[in-house]
């Protein structure tokens, strides 16, 4: 492998350049498609028993998006399991958790080579490196001692961006021995690479540390609760209960005694003390999910606690202090409530002290496409298929739809698609099409419904969806490229996408190395 000490030269010396974490992994997998002429590759972290992919290089974009549990994908299995470089034959009958999944191939990978690198940091299983190619015998001129050395290199590369992570987000808040530390990631993980996403991360992060009361703003089903969630986690409340409340489903006859409590006798039917949310929540964390559907008497109660910490259950004199954080939720605009009388100014004040704004799924850009990959992998798993994928000329429908119902539309969508696929498959290995999607009826004032000039379709000479969608996408982001001298930042404003995604758009439709 003499030819390749250029390339693991450059590994080595990302480690000590002054560049993201993401961009340290996007080079590393270049460099490992440009030494080994692979076809596809993969860096996944190894959590919880799932392997999650941090970067990819030949795959489709919804990879990004899944979590592949060990238990129910034998090849990963066995990478997890080897403690060492693991070769899969050409005729393996193990699964291949990347079929129908690398870009420059649609079907089962019936004959291909595929290396498994264990990434390994003081003895502990961090991740991994997968490597494949179509041509069987890609990999039979590279021994396992030059496997070895690329894989102590990529666990170098995954193992410091990792303690960067930890000493970013933990500031030395929690350690190892924090149960929180070791709670299941898989249903509160904030999938997304969006500036919105990764905005929102670093607001969470900063209030998470406080005990401030935060209010968190959105449309329906854009994931407030797994805000709310994840600041709990994050928080130093993390192994105290988070308690949830949706307002809206309240009862007004029942909504006080919900929140506060009551006593034995306090009314008809109250036939033993009761506990609130509040003393149930005490030193953790209450979530006032649809904060804005309570009544302006329980608008004004909910204010005396927050002001005061003490609290009367009903039907009771005696005061009760709590130490109780609260997060609450709203798709309203309280700004306008206020002003209509029906939400209090001074409760808006107390709840608004961290306000933290959840982007609508329209808006995040190929983020739709990762969340999909997540959901279609969850799908996979509970359907108990082989194999789920969705097709290219769906990925195409997926991000030119408003999502009128956000992320819950968009899990709702996939789940009724894959049911309806493996009804009509005739064998485990499952496509989702556009006749699987009912997503044709737009809703109305959620986009903008100005009719816009198209490309005549006839200018672009393919003659398939995947390519003619590359090829606009190449003169659409080379004519903005143009207009703004060639600046990647200005061009991804000019076209509202996140430039990290840009950039990575612009590297699989080969606009740039």
């Amino acid at each position: 492998m003499q030819t390749s000490t250029k390339d693991l030269i450059h590994i080595a010396l990302d480690l000590t350049t002054n560049i993201s974490s993401q961009d340290r992994f996007e080079r590393l997998l270049t460099t490992m498609r440009r030494l080994f002429k692979c076809d596809a590759s993969a860096l996944l972290e190894f959590k919880g028993l799932h392997f999650k992919p941090l970067a990819i290089n030949g795959l489709n974009a919804d990879v990004l998006g899944r979590q592949f549990n060990i238990s129910e994908h034998p090849r990963l299995e066995a990478i997890a399991r080897a403690g060492d470089v693991v070769r899969f034959p050409a005729d393996s009958s193990l699964p291949d958790p990347y079929d129908a999944l690398i870009t420059s191939h649609e079907g089962n990978l019936h004959v291909h080579a595929c290396v498994g690198l264990p990434l390994m940091a003081n003895q502990r299983l961090i991740g991994a490196l997968t490597l494949d190619s179509f041509d069987p015998h890609q990999f039979d001129n590279f021994s396992n001692d030059e496997l070895r050395t690329v894989s102590a290199l990529a666990a170098a590369t995954l193992n410091i961006a990792l303690l960067m992570d930890k000493l970013e987000k933990a500031a030395g808040d929690m350690t190892e021995s924090d149960p929180a530390k070791h709670q299941p990631q898989s249903n509160t993980e904030i999938i997304g690479q969006s500036a919105q996403i990764q905005a929102l991360k670093k607001e969470i992060s900063v209030v998470a540390s406080t005990d401030m009361t935060a209010l968190i703003l959105g449309e329906t089903g854009v994931g407030k609760e797994l805000v709310a969630t994840a600041i709990h986690q994050q928080s130093s409340r993390a192994d105290k209960p988070l308690i949830y409340l949706n307002c809206a489903a309240l009862p007004e006859s029942i909504a006080e005694s919900e929140l506060f409590g009551h006593v034995k006798g306090a009314f008809t039917g109250a036939i033993s003390n009761r506990s609130g949310k509040f003393e149930l929540a005490d030193k953790g964390t209450l979530f006032l999910d649809e904060i804005g559907e309570l009544t302006l008497t329980l608008q004004a109660k909910l204010l005396r606690v927050l002001q005061y910490g003490d609290l009367q259950r009903i039907g009771d004199d005696r005061n009760l202090k709590v130490d109780t954080r609260i997060i609450a939720a709203t798709n309203k605009d309280l700004k306008e409530e206020v002003l209509a009388g029906r939400f209090r100014a001074d409760l808006y004040h107390r709840l608004s002290v961290f306000p933290i704004t959840v982007s609508p799924l329209r808006e995040r850009g190929e983020d739709i496409i990762l969340l999909a990959g997540f959901f279609i992998e969850r799908c996979r798993s509970k359907l108990q298929l082989s194999h789920l994928s969705l097709s290219s000329t769906c990925q195409a429908i997926l991000m030119n739809y408003p999502w009128p119902g956000n992320i819950r539309e968009l899990e709702h969508s996939i789940n009724r698609a894959a049911i309806l696929a493996r009804a009509e498959a005739k064998d485990e290995y499952v496509v989702l099409q556009p006749a699987h999607f009912k997503l044709e009826h737009f809703s109305v004032g959620v986009t903008d419904t100005t009719e816009k000039p198209m490309m005549p379709i006839t200018s672009i000479p393919v003659d398939n969806l995947r390519d003619a969608t590359e090829q606009f996408q190449r003169q659409l982001i080379s004519k903005a490229l143009k207009e703004n001298n060639n600046n990647w930042a200005a061009t991804a404003r000019h076209l509202s996408v996140d430039v990290g995604n840009l950039h990575r758009l612009a590297k699989r439709i080969e606009l740039k190395q």
